[in-house]
């Protein structure tokens, strides 16, 4: 990442923070800066975070580590990152109509991990997100080798955990990431 271009993320970082300290009470803005500078593969991911609109901001802090977790922010499923099927035994099991990719493999090309279904949950303790989306969450072996996949949204003030076949995909379904720095 060119400095320019890191400045300009920090600055976007920094910004959402400020605008969101329910997300992460307690925590100052220069103890995150000083844990992202010198880390440019973290940067990088935050910066695809950013850029398939995600909109990261801190929702953790490991006292034992001195580490922050981001997580994707945005209201609704990044746009960047819908119409994926779970992973890639999904994708390749697909014949037709093939989506451009896969959750997993998406998420771990941005340096990313999908959330969990508690980290979901944790999410959705800091607001209303995926009212009209929905997002894959990791899925448990044994649920994947039956060929299902998880995915969690928002609906009637409730948070829902449903399943899918794993190659299935929509326009409204992507993933949430998160990231520990």
């Amino acid at each position: 990442m060119k400095p320019k271009e890191q400045d300009a993320l920090l600055q976007t970082l920094k910004s959402r923070f400020e605008a969101n300290m329910h997300r992460h009470p307690g925590v100052a803005w220069p103890d995150v800066l000083g844990r992202l500078q010198g880390r440019p593969a973290a940067l990088n991911a935050l910066g695809e975070m950013e850029a398939t609109g995600g909109e990261p901001d801190v929702v953790g802090y490991d006292a034992a580590t001195g580490g922050f977790t981001f997580c994707d922010c945005a209201a609704e499923t990044p746009a960047g990152r819908r119409s994926l099927c779970y992973d890639r035994e999904a994708l390749d099991a697909r014949k037709e109509n093939r989506p451009e990719g896969s959750a997993v493999e998406r998420a771990a090309s941005m340096g990313i991990e999908l959330l969990t279904e508690a980290q979901y949950r944790a999410l959705q303790a800091l607001g209303e997100f995926d009212t009209k989306t929905s997002s894959w969450v990791r899925t448990p072996p044994e649920v994947r080798k039956l060929g299902g996949a998880l995915f969690c949204d928002r609906r009637y003030g409730v948070v829902f955990v449903d399943h899918n076949g794993a190659q299935s995909y929509y326009a409204a379904r992507g993933f949430r990431g998160s990231l520990r720095v």
